[in-house]
């Protein structure tokens, strides 16, 4: 995985994901105006997660060193996305038609895709599409598959030319692997990962295709329909609305100018539980299959994102290669347990800390000590 979760942003013309972006960046980085192409070169943009755990940490660092001239912790580092606000898509653009192979490049780089469809009404805004969402993306999606059905086909007849030679038990995988993209490409399906088995995702994933990135389809809706109790949507994509979030954009343009009490109580007034734009943030983290950990001393309180599942050499390996290379243990006390005491130094006292060893899966909360030597 990079260094950074990488989200792109896309859709049709004008379905606001231009709007959104600002919104996650809370400032005006990307040029909205009401004309298809307003965004020619993707806006790049590094967004904290949400994580109220954060602060209560420097809390419990500044509880353990109470007495001192420095500001405590000395720096604060939260886990982050890179958005990318990629142009809007066009019917034909797998055939050159607006900014096509282009744009499509763009899209290659992210980690997952967030799939902004337009589900409001409004006089003033040009509609690229139809009336339609479930029209919409699928437009979008047709051009991602169609833009696959000339790549795959390349591996395919490369992968065939490797057997051949080589006959590795590799080569052949892939090769299978990629025959089943190709199959559903054909019928003018995305593959989804309940279709392959763990190896097999892998494998797919090392293709780098475009219809067999995790998507989270984002139906931007208007401010009356947000606020509507029900939430049935358009069922877009493969996998019944598991992976779709209603948003609107506009409100979510208008809470990132407010400070944060400012905005629980215009939430509170809406009716609306969360932010959309946290609920992207978390859904991104789900579909990706992604948790945090801690580190917390006097100098910085750091989250680290990694894969659950990790152990905990591979997880002290995000901090630093040295950590991994020479693990010896992990001190590790889960948040919860912490927030019980709110002092890292009274839940040593108390016996909370538990030292755990190499095989040792660490969790979403786990603060941790690294032990090494090199």
């Amino acid at each position: 995985m990079n260094s950074h979760l990488s989200i792109g942003i896309i859709g049709l013309p004008n379905v606001g994901k231009s709007t959104l972006f600002n919104a996650l960046l809370k400032r005006q980085a990307a040029l909205v105006a009401n004309y298809p192409f307003a965004t020619i070169e993707p806006n790049v943009g590094i967004v904290d997660v949400p994580d109220e755990r954060i602060e209560l940490l420097c809390q419990y660092v500044r509880n353990d060193n109470p007495r001192t001239d420095k500001q405590i912790p000395e720096k604060v580092v939260p886990s982050v996305i890179k958005f990318y606000d990629i142009a809007g898509l066009v019917k034909g653009a797998s055939q050159g038609e607006g900014l096509g192979n282009e744009f499509l490049g763009h899209i290659r780089e992210v980690d997952a895709i967030a799939h902004v469809v337009r589900d409001f009404e409004d006089p003033n805004v040009i509609r690229a599409g139809s009336i339609d969402p479930i029209n919409d993306s699928q437009v979008v999606s047709t051009e991602l598959i169609l833009s696959d059905l000339q790549i795959i086909e390349k591996v395919i007849s490369n992968l065939e030319k490797d057997v051949k030679v080589s006959k590795t038990p590799e080569s052949s995988r892939k090769l299978e692997v990629a025959q089943k993209i190709k199959a559903f490409l054909d019928k003018g399906l995305l593959p989804t990962d309940s279709d392959f088995s763990e190896n097999e995702k892998e494998i797919s994933k090392s293709l780098n295709l475009l219809s067999t990135k995790p998507v989270i389809y984002v139906l931007n809706v208007s401010e009356d329909k947000l606020k509507e109790k029900s939430n049935q949507t358009a069922v877009l994509g493969p996998n019944n609305n598991e992976n779709t979030i209603r948003i609107c954009a506009k409100i979510e343009a208008d809470l990132a100018s407010f400070d944060e009490k400012e905005r629980v109580d215009y939430l509170s007034v809406l009716g609306i539980k969360e932010a959309g734009l946290d609920k992207l943030i978390k859904k991104c983290y789900q579909l990706l299959d992604l948790e945090c950990y801690f580190t917390m001393k006097p100098k910085e309180v750091h989250s680290w994102t990694i894969k659950k599942g990790l152990r905990a050499p591979q997880a002290a390996g995000k901090v630093h290669t040295d950590f991994e290379r020479g693990f010896i243990s992990a001190e590790v006390i889960s948040f919860e347990v912490l927030k019980t005491v709110e002092s890292y130094k009274k839940a040593k006292e108390k016996g909370l800390v538990r030292l755990e060893g190499k095989q040792y899966v660490v969790r979403d909360g786990d603060v941790i000590f690294f032990n090494f030597s090199v």
